[in-house]
C-alpha cells in the first residue's frame, strides 16, 4: 500500500476542499479509534466528503495511487471495522446527514448515510411511519453504519433487522465506479441481488451514498414489564418458553444482576431495586393497535412465567417508567465497559440454546479466570457476552485471549450458532472466520472482494486477510 505523501494530500484537497481535509494530529487522533476494546490505529489524513461525486473522485484517485481507503460512520462500532489499522485515508460520511424525502404514499425514505439512526426514527415517526431497527446506540449511530454491519437491535425479534427494510442502495465502488443496487420496489427477482449484498458487507465492497429504506406504520400503543429471576438459567429457559406458547413480542430483553448492578450506577434508578437473590431480568414488551389484545397477552405471559422461580414483575405505568427502563438496558455495554468488561463479543444461538450458552460462559469464565456479564436480545437468540479479564484489555493480537475466544465460538458453533449477529467481523473477530466458515466458503467471499475491489483498497484486512 502507499504511504500519502504531498502530492497526494494536494490532489485529495482539491476534491473536498481545504476546510474538509485533516492531518493535523488531533483531528488523526480523534479518527484512530472506535469504540472497540483499546485499539488505535491513526489514519494520515482524514477526508469528510459531502456529495457522491466527491467519494468517487476519491476513490478513483486511491485506487489508481495503491492508497488504502477505511469508511467511517459515527465510530460507534464494536468489532473495529471502522479502525485505518493500515493508515492511509479515513473517509467520514458525516457531512452526508440529509433525509432527502420521506415518501408516505409508498411508505419508504430515502436517506443519505450520515444522518443519526434515531433521527431517521423520529422524522418518519411524525409522519406516523415507522423504522423498527434500533440498536443501542440508535441516538449517536449513523444509518450507513448500520446498513454495513446490519443491524438489528430489539426490537429485530419482532420486526427483523436492518437488512428487511432496505430496498435500494447508491454505492460507490472501490473503482470511483457509481452504482445502483436495485429498485424502490417491494418486490425484485430481477438479477443478482446486490443489495443485500453490499447490506453486512462492513465497508469492505463500497460506500453506501443513498439510501431506500422500507417503511411500516406506527403501532398506536406499546406495553413493557420487567420480570426478575432468581435463576439465571430458568430466565433464558422462559424465553423459549414464550414463543412456544405463541407469542411474539416486540422486543425480549435478557440482563443479568451483574450487568444491571453496573449500570445503575450509571443510570438514575429508583424503579428497579437491585437485590442479590434476583440472578436476571427479562424486558418483555409488546406492541399493535389494539390495547385490550395486548394487555391480555402480557397477562397470559405473566401468568406463563409463574411457572419459575420469579420476583414480583413490574409493569412499566407511563413513557418515563418505559424510559427508565430502556435507558438501563441500553446503557449497558457503555457501563460496564467502564467497568472494566472491555471485551465485547456478539454471539447468537437458536433461542432454545440460551441456557446452555450462558451457562457456558459461566464455565469458561471459571476455567480461564475471568468475569464475564450477559445480556442482549434473548428473544432472537443474541446475548452480548462482556468479558473481564484482570489482565486482559484488548482480544486483538493477544494469544491468551485468542484461545479463550475460540473455545467461546466453537460453544456457539456447536450449539448451531455463529460468531456474530449484528455487530460484524471487522478486524477483532476475523481470526475466528474458520471455526463457523470452511475453505470453500472464505474462498468464495475472497472472491468476492477481488472482484468488487481488485487492488484491495477499501477497508483491506477486515471480515478475512484477502490474498
Amino acid at each position: 500500500m502507499a504511504i500519502l505523501n504531498n502530492e497526494h494530500i494536494a490532489y485529495l484537497k482539491n476534491i473536498v476542499g481545504s476546510n474538509f481535509i485533516f492531518i493535523d494530529e488531533e483531528s488523526l487522533n480523534n479518527y484512530a479509534t472506535d469504540q472497540t476494546e483499546k485499539l488505535n490505529f491513526k489514519p494520515e489524513v482524514v477526508l469528510k466528503p459531502s456529495t457522491t461525486k466527491e467519494i468517487a473522485a476519491i476513490m478513483q484517485y486511491c485506487n489508481q495511487h495503491l492508497i488504502p481507503v477505511t469508511p467511517r460512520g459515527a465510530g460507534t462500532g464494536v468489532s473495529g471495522g471502522a479502525l485505518p489499522h493500515l493508515g492511509g485515508v479515513l473517509l467520514s460520511t458525516e457531512h452526508m446527514n440529509n433525509i432527502i424525502e420521506i415518501d408516505e404514499n409508498n411508505l419508504q425514505v430515502i436517506t443519505e448515510p450520515g444522518v443519526i439512526t434515531e433521527v431517521l426514527m423520529n422524522a418518519v415517526k411524525e409522519k406516523g411511519l415507522y423504522y423498527p431497527p434500533d440498536p443501542s446506540s440508535k441516538g449517536s449511530c449513523f444509518i450507513g453504519g448500520n446498513i454495513a454491519e446490519n443491524s438489528g437491535g430489539p426490537r429485530a425479534v419482532k420486526y427483523g433487522v436492518v437488512k428487511d427494510y432496505v430496498l435500494n442502495l447508491e454505492v460507490v465502488l472501490p473503482t470511483g465506479e457509481v452504482i445502483w443496487t436495485g429498485a424502490n420496489v417491494l418486490k425484485n427477482a430481477t438479477g443478482y441481488n446486490l443489495t443485500q449484498l453490499i447490506v453486512g458487507s462492513e465497508g469492505t465492497l463500497g460506500i453506501v451514498t443513498k439510501i431506500v429504506l422500507k417503511l411500516i406504520p406506527l403501532p398506536k400503543y406499546d406495553l413493557l414489564m420487567l420480570v426478575p429471576f432468581k435463576n439465571l438459567t430458568h430466565a433464558s429457559e422462559a424465553v423459549s418458553a414464550i414463543f412456544k406458547a405463541g407469542f411474539t413480542p416486540s422486543a425480549l430483553e435478557l440482563i443479568e444482576i451483574d450487568a444491571l448492578k453496573i449500570v445503575s450506577k450509571m443510570v438514575d434508578n429508583q424503579l428497579i431495586p437491585v437485590t442479590d437473590d434476583i440472578a436476571a431480568h427479562l424486558i418483555i414488551e409488546t406492541d399493535g393497535n389494539n390495547l385490550e389484545v395486548m394487555m391480555n397477552e402480557m397477562e397470559t405471559i405473566s401468568e406463563l412465567l409463574t411457572q419459575y422461580d420469579i420476583g414480583e414483575i413490574f409493569f412499566a405505568d407511563d413513557n418515563n417508567q418505559k424510559e427508565t427502563l430502556w435507558k438501563l438496558r441500553r446503557r449497558a455495554a457503555e457501563a460496564v465497559k467502564i467497568e472494566g468488561y472491555t471485551i465485547e463479543e456478539d454471539t447468537v444461538v437458536p433461542r432454545a440454546a440460551l441456557p446452555q450458552l450462558i451457562k457456558g460462559v459461566k464455565l469458561l469464565g471459571q476455567q480461564y479466570n475471568f468475569k464475564a456479564v450477559c445480556y442482549g436480545h434473548a428473544g432472537d437468540g443474541n446475548i452480548h457476552v462482556r468479558i473481564n479479564h484482570p489482565t486482559i484489555k484488548n482480544s486483538h493480537g493477544n494469544k491468551e485471549m485468542t484461545q479463550i475466544l475460540r473455545a467461546l465460538f466453537t460453544l456457539v458453533k456447536d450449539l448451531g450458532g455463529t460468531i456474530s449477529a449484528e455487530h460484524g467481523i471487522g478486524l477483532i473477530q476475523k481470526p475466528y472466520m474458520d471455526i463457523v466458515f470452511d475453505k470453500v466458503n472464505l474462498r468464495l467471499m475472497q472472491s468476492v472482494k477481488k472482484v468488487f475491489d481488485p487492488n484491495n483498497i477499501l477497508n483491506a484486512g477486515k471480515i478475512f486477510d484477502t490474498e
